[in-house]
């Protein structure tokens, strides 16, 4: 995943500012600018946030039959529109 030549390096602070609400559903992308805390594997995922830890949120993704959580901020979150 690479970003575009004019973006390199930049943050969107809409992103980094974002509020998200308890159930709403995301797909992790993750940000190269920022160093992310959580493993590549995850980038395209989604996920429910399950609540919010300090600027983090905590996010409940399924891995085949496990559900496992994961604390990331919310720069590498995209909401989007699932059915739930």
């Amino acid at each position: 995943m690479r970003k575009k030549v004019r973006t390199k390096g930049k943050l969107q602070f809409s992103r980094y500012f974002q509020e998200l609400e308890k159930g709403d559903f995301v797909a992790i992308v993750r940000e190269p600018a920022v160093q992310s805390s959580f493993p590549t594997r995850l980038q395209g995922r989604t996920g429910l946030i399950e609540e919010r830890r300090g600027k983090a949120y905590i996010i409940k993704i399924k891995d085949q039959a496990k559900e496992k959580k994961f604390l990331i901020e919310p720069i590498h979150l995209k909401k989007i529109k699932a059915k739930k």
